[in-house]
Formats: C-alpha cells, structure tokens, sequence
C-alpha cells in the first residue's frame, strides 16, 4: 500500500492512496489551519469505525440478519502530553431490524475485534477498546 499527501495551504493538506480516493485535512486556526478538513487522530478514529463496520455488516449479512440500518458511536479519550495517543475508545454499534438476534450481532463484533479488523489490531496495544451494541426497530421513513 502506498500513499501520497500534498499541502494546499497552511496545514491544509490532501492525501490519497491505492483507491485513488481524495482526503482532506486540516488543522486548527490557531495553529495555521484553516479548520477546512479533518484532523489526523479523527480520521484514525473513523477508520477504526470503518474496518469493524464494514466486518460486522459483512459477518450479519453472511448469517442473513434482517438488518435495515446500521449506525456508530465512538469516544476517544487521548493521553494528556505529547504523543497524545488514544489511551481509551468505547465503540457503541447500533444495528436497526426486525428480528435481528443479540447471539449474531455479538458473535458478528467479536470476529471483528478479535480477528479481521486489522485498525482495531493495532489500536488495542495502545488504547483500551471497549464495545457495546443496541437493537433497534428500523427507523420511520
């Protein structure tokens, strides 16, 4: 995999990789920015959002859970000095159906944490990662 980052302005930046795909960041205006992009540690907690979402939406899907919507939450809490890492991140899923069962969805995170996300692989060694799920009825409209 490689990657490739360009400065726009100030600390705006662009970056992209393999798929080719645009992202943009940006820091603070009080530290150059133009606040006009996401910052490095946000787009590190979306990918670990994206990784286990897209394992858990796959593994439901494989056990044919009748799953209309499907949502996130996660909260990061970062060391106080520098690096300031992620020393914890609580992942809540939400998963919208009729039906669906508590037995998959759980077993559907585990595999996710303990197997095929490979963000969540490298983040755990750093931060404590928790995780919990709701069930809910599909939303209106």
């Amino acid at each position: 995999m490689k990657a490739y980052l360009r400065q726009i302005d100030g600390m705006a930046l662009a970056a992209r990789a393999d798929s080719g795909h645009w992202v943009t960041m940006d820091g603070p205006e009080e530290l150059g920015g133009h606040n006009a992009g996401s910052r490095p540690m946000e787009l590190l907690l979306m990918s670990l959002a994206g990784c286990t979402a897209m394992d858990v939406i796959s593994i439901l899907k494989k056990k044919r859970a009748p799953v209309s919507d499907f949502e996130m939450e996660l909260e990061a809490e970062r060391a106080a000095d520098h690096p300031k890492i992620f020393t914890r991140i609580h992942i809540k899923y939400i998963v919208y159906g009729h039906g669906v069962k508590q037995d998959d969805v759980q077993r559907a995170i585990e595999l996710s944490v303990t197997k095929y996300c490979s963000v969540h692989a490298m983040l755990h060694h750093a931060a404590e990662i928790t995780t919990e799920f709701e069930i809910r009825e599909p939303q209106a409209g």
